[in-house]
């Protein structure tokens, strides 16, 4: 089994869920409240309350994870303050510690997933010859996922996950970043906002197109120099990991495999997610 680290990028600013959406029925007004004024993962989603990233954390411990690194905004100390206060007596197993992803000067926002990592990174120097799970904070990736990655024996890997398994909108589907593989099954390309052809030519022979949900498994001196050359994207302005892992595949072939698997994963990006999340969470857990 690899290293039982664990880095969890909660350091955006949730632009997606702070805009209002067509119809607000279903939202609690306590919860429309959180996702105007909280980090998506700390909207109170959960049974009494609580927050949704206590639900991934209560994964990632069942999963064998016990070093975990939460990559949190300049200008938003709650997780910490939470987590701080309550993480020891919820989650003994896991040693929680923090990055402060930062906003430079002449911008709004920070610059995006990759520099999330970077951070996180360089507040782990322990970790160099390592390697580490990475995901998002507001997907709940299953138990299975999670341990596929820490479990897997290649030095970098994700999860490929299957297209037709996600239970979401064809239109949130349709805009998932499609992967691409050679015949061995190792990544030769990670297409973000894919075109209808893009879409097309990424199906394998069976007819299955993989999409990427942003979980991987990394080695620290791999992953690193992507992280800090990585140009900002020249649309969306930002320096985005499924970049940087893309990077390191085609410039070292074969050095990222895909894990095939087939199942749903819970989203919460969006304020009409809201509903679907806290009925999902009411479901499957007992608090």
């Amino acid at each position: 089994m690899n290293e039982p680290n664990i880095v969890i990028l909660a350091g955006g600013i949730s632009s997606r869920m702070k805009k209002m959406p067509d119809n607000t029925n279903g939202i609690e007004p306590q919860l429309l409240k959180d996702a105007l004024e909280k980090s998506k993962a700390m909207i109170g989603v959960g049974n009494n309350t609580r927050p949704f990233l206590d639900y991934l954390l209560n994964y990632v411990e069942r999963a064998g994870y016990r070093h975990v690194v939460i990559v949190v905004g300049e200008r938003d100390d709650s997780i910490r303050r939470y987590y701080d206060l309550n993480g020891k007596n919820q989650f003994p197993l896991l040693d929680i510690s923090y990055a402060t992803q930062t906003i430079p000067t002449g911008r709004t926002k920070p610059l995006g997933t990759a520099d999330a990592l970077l951070a996180a990174l360089r507040s782990k120097p322990e970790w160099k010859e390592q390697s580490f799970t990475v995901c998002n904070s507001d997907n709940l990736y299953s138990v299975n996922a999670l341990q596929l990655l820490l479990k897997e024996t290649h030095a970098n890997a994700l999860i490929d996950y299957d297209r037709a398994a996600l239970r979401f909108d064809e239109e949130r589907i349709l805009g998932f970043a499609v992967i691409k593989k050679d015949e061995q099954g190792f990544l030769t390309d990670i297409v973000e906002k894919p075109t209808a052809e893009e879409i097309n030519q990424a199906e394998d022979s069976s007819g299955r197109i993989g999409v990427s949900m942003n979980i991987f498994r990394l080695t620290y001196e791999d992953i690193l120099p992507f992280l800090e050359t990585i140009p900002l994207h020249p649309v969306r302005n930002e320096k985005e990991l499924p970049v940087a892992v893309k990077m390191l595949a085609q410039s070292q072939p074969k050095s990222v495999w895909t894990i095939p698997l087939a199942e749903h994963v819970i989203d919460l990006t969006n304020q009409s997610d809201i509903p679907i999340v806290k009925e999902y969470l009411q479901k499957h857990f007992l608090s």
